[in-house]
């Protein structure tokens, strides 16, 4: 196994949601890295915790699309090609856009507190360079959100494909200090679904996608304000 997979043992709690969490995260930071085989046990070595649940947690991350079974040897990241990074993203822009835009007519306005604090958090990780818990926070943020919404299915789904995407790019974001600037953008994201503004609202995620699928290039404002 090439790198460790966490710091810490786990709490003898909810073990296989614990796993899935810590290992779901280590392939987002791009600590467990494609091109390598990972077998349960040496990772519930590392966390600490017997086999089974991190087994069972793995074989949830391949049904996730995150994970590749290699026979009586392990587990490996999927890697996804340039096209397939187009679809995820094409298919993340129409399920969310929507329902976000949705969520804004009738904005969550009670629950205003919990997603400033989640802005917050993302501030405060991009500051301070810990992109695991910024990660989290974002996961935290975008589908509290869309499960207000109050589409379960949607919500699976979504959470799906945020994670698959996840797997690139957010090393060279954190390295070119990117971070601070996407937590503002959650900032300006969450005053326009507060405000009921269903057309901001869409037009940020618009911009959210335009910079996610060609990171580093300008954003054409004419996309984003039509």
């Amino acid at each position: 196994m090439a790198e460790a997979v966490s710091t810490g043992q786990l709490s003898v709690s909810s073990l296989r949601q614990q796993a899935h969490r810590r290992i779901r995260t280590s392939l987002v930071t791009g600590r467990i890295s494609p091109g390598q085989i990972y077998s349960a046990q040496v990772v519930a070595a590392e966390l600490g915790v017997s086999v089974t649940p991190v087994r069972e947690a793995m074989l949830e991350l391949v049904n996730e699309g995150l994970l590749t079974p290699v026979r009586n040897r392990g587990y490996r990241v999927v890697e996804l090609t340039p096209q397939d990074m187009a679809e995820v993203y094409e298919l993340r822009e129409l399920l969310e856009v929507a329902a976000l835009t949705k969520l804004a007519a009738d904005p969550p306005v009670a629950q205003r507190e919990h997603f400033l604090g989640l802005v917050r958090e993302m501030q405060r990780c991009a500051d301070v360079g810990d992109v695991a818990s910024f990660l989290e926070a974002e996961r935290s943020f975008h589908l509290g959100l869309i499960e207000l919404a109050g589409n379960r299915r949607l919500l699976n789904n979504v959470a799906k494909l945020r994670d698959q995407t996840r797997l690139f790019g957010i090393a060279p974001l954190a390295r070119e200090g990117g971070l601070r600037e996407a937590a503002d953008q959650h900032g300006e994201l969450l005053d326009a679904v507060l405000a009921g503004d269903a057309l901001r609202t869409g037009q940020l995620m618009r911009d959210h996608y335009t910079r996610a699928v060609s990171p580093g290039q300008p954003v054409d404002e004419k996309a984003t304000t039509g």
